[in-house]
């Protein structure tokens, strides 16, 4: 208990500090090794024994149990960078951690808190600046063989790094059928919620394939039914098609029995109603996300009509937005009758069932309003569909902001490197306190490419010295004809390239991102030096009388 009187622990000044910084250290040592595209995978067991093995910074951290609160910020950190690029989860946390460890070593010499914060906000965005002028290389939509680069480059690290010349091709075509126009902005949008990503074990990785269409892994709700319909017209329901039932609570009174069976032959003559309004709207594919029984089976069987039920919601709305159908939730109109429009039927130009591995699947092909795409994934087992699941979406994240922003750098190392040359001479100009934390700054930066090549088992000492050479040669030329600014790291052969000619390449954004996000959860921890853990309160009990 402290003098003031507060019920709990406070920790101040420098204790706070160290604590955090080790906490973020332990949590950034986690990913560490799983960087790079000789990176190790991760196993991770939870209480239950479900395994999961997994080399995506994101999903090991979302997976880790974390108490301490500094280190709950960078789990966050990694998560904002998933959401918002998609990919570069591991080099996010890594260089925040340094950026930290960095911050703390200088705190200890007496630099003052806020003059690290001033100047590694300074850094950054005198780093975002340099990224936008001098290492970019624009790119138009057609530019394919960049693209298939760039989802490559976010393969490499994976398990299907060795496929990744056929995932990246799948994930390219996938992103450009979902291309659509923006309503307010009239710009091209990539939306890839609309990729269906469907995993079914059996089979080599190799096998996976991309399907123009909408993919469902259902079965059919009978199995009389047709199992192919050409021309659909698809209805899309979120009601019960179960024999009617009053709702709750509601009480019908019998005083001749003989009225009991007319309530049931009406309950049944209410759920054949509905299913004729159906059919005689002209609907052969009716979907609904609750449920639908024999009865109304039998009646879709004899129109030769495919029903499906339990289709889960997202994937109904989907297909509705797809199909250019709408979502009925109600049967009822205004003049107390029920009724179905036609105009709420979708289109699409053959729905049809068919088997994969072990289960059933559904295809919608030839949406009327836009197109869908689905990525059926091969596999050994589960939790090789669930890697491949995870690396080819963060792929389809680079390709959609790779075609977003227009834009890429060259990687392994690349950008890193010219950032911290760069940075260095820049804190060489500054006249003020801030100059120490622009170095350090420049100087956490190539932590990135150390970390590679020591995962690859490559003297990072050497090739960072010869990547300092090329960079430092690169930007004290007036004009750098030799490209010397996209010098990164090769590590499978340990020696040192032109990244961009050899094709390693990350969309810009990721790169702004991740100095963005890294500096802001840095400074964050930073500004912390009080922290006060109050204990529970303890409940009375109450008192006899």
């Amino acid at each position: 208990m402290s003098a003031v009187g507060i019920r709990g622990e406070r920790d101040q000044g420098q204790d706070v500090r160290t604590s955090n910084v080790t906490a973020v250290m332990a949590i950034a040592n986690v990913v560490k090794t799983s960087l790079g595209p000789q990176g190790l995978d991760k196993m991770l067991v939870d209480e239950i024994g479900d395994v999961v093995i997994t080399n995506d910074g994101a999903t090991i951290l979302k997976q880790l149990e974390i108490e301490h609160p500094a280190a709950k910020v960078i789990v966050e950190l990694s998560q904002l960078q998933d959401k918002e690029v998609g990919d570069g989860t591991t080099s996010v946390v890594v260089l925040a951690a340094e950026l930290l460890k960095r911050a703390n070593e200088l705190i200890k010499i007496k630099v003052h808190p806020t003059t690290i914060i001033s100047g590694y906000k300074l850094a950054a965005r005198q780093a975002v600046k340099y990224i936008q002028s001098h290492l970019v290389h624009k790119i138009t939509e057609d530019d394919t063989e960049i693209l298939i680069n760039a989802a490559k480059t976010s393969m490499n690290s994976k398990v299907i790094g060795p496929e990744s010349h056929i995932f990246a091709k799948l994930a390219v075509d996938a992103v450009r059928l979902i291309k659509t126009q923006g309503a307010i902005s009239g710009k091209h949008k990539y939306p890839i919620q609309s990729i269906n990503i469907v995993k079914s074990h059996g089979q080599s990785s190799n096998q996976s394939e991309l399907i123009k269409g909408y993919v469902l892994q259902l079965q059919r709700a009978s199995q009389q039914m047709v199992t192919k319909v050409k021309n659909a017209k698809i209805a899309c329901l979120d009601i019960n098609l179960n024999k009617f039932k009053m709702q709750m609570g509601v009480q019908i009174l019998v005083d001749d029995p003989n009225n009991l069976e007319k309530i049931r032959k009406k309950e049944m003559d209410v759920l054949k109603e509905r299913i004729h309004l159906l059919l005689s709207a002209g609907a052969n594919v009716i979907l609904t996300s609750k449920g639908m029984d024999d009865l109304a089976n039998k009646y879709l069987v004899e129109a030769g009509a495919i029903g499906l039920r339990r289709v889960p919601k997202d994937h109904l709305r989907r297909i509705a937005k797809a199909t250019g159908a709408k979502v009925i939730t109600t049967f009822a109109n205004e003049e107390t009758g029920e009724s179905f429009d036609v105009s709420s039927l979708g289109e699409a130009e053959e729905v049809y069932e068919e088997a994969i591995g072990d289960n059933d699947y559904i295809f919608f092909k030839g949406m009327k309003k836009e197109q869908s795409a689905s990525i059926i994934l091969r596999g050994a087992n589960e939790m090789m569909t669930d890697e491949i699941e995870r690396s080819v979406h963060d792929s389809l994240c680079v390709v959609k902001r790779t075609l977003e922003s227009g834009s890429v750098v060259a990687g392994g190392g690349a950008v890193e490197m010219a950032l911290s040359i760069y940075l260095d001479d820049y804190a060489r100009t500054l006249d003020t306190t801030e100059q120490i934390a622009v170095a350090e700054f420049a100087e956490a930066l190539t932590c990135i490419p150390k970390i590679l090549a020591t995962n690859a088992a490559k003297d990072s000492i050497d090739l960072i010295s010869k990547l300092r050479v090329l960079h430092s040669k690169s930007q004290s030329l007036q004009v750098d004809e030799k490209g010397f600014k996209y010098s990164g790291l090769d590590l499978i052969k340990g020696e040192v390239r032109h990244n961009l000619r050899h094709g390693v390449l990350e969309p810009t954004v990721s790169k702004v991102k991740a100095l963005k996000f890294a500096t802001e959860a840095a400074i964050t921890i930073l500004r912390i030096d009080d922290m006060i853990k109050l204990e529970p309160k303890k409940e009375q009990m109450p008192g006899r009388h």
